[in-house]
């Protein structure tokens, strides 16, 4: 009889092996949990995806020009 897999993957925290059957998986431990939602918090992770709607695409040079002015008054002298 052909052995049955054991399913494992690598703690994305700590890269250490996690076998299906741990309670915490994917993670190896509630400490490495936290510390993967600590990064989610503060935005250490990004989901980004591309602007298919057109008009989004055309307000981005606007929206950039007017963070500019409110980064730097003095550019509001012009």
């Amino acid at each position: 009889m052909p052995k049955k897999k054991t399913r494992s993957l690598r703690c994305p925290t700590c890269r250490t092996l996690v076998l299906r059957s741990n309670e915490s998986f994917p993670f190896c431990s509630d400490r490495c949990r936290l510390i993967d939602l600590g990064k989610w918090a503060s935005g250490g992770y990004i989901i980004s995806t591309p602007i298919t709607d057109p008009e989004q695409l055309e307000n981005i040079p606007e929206e950039q020009d007017r963070k500019r002015a409110e980064e730097d008054p003095s550019r509001n002298k012009q």
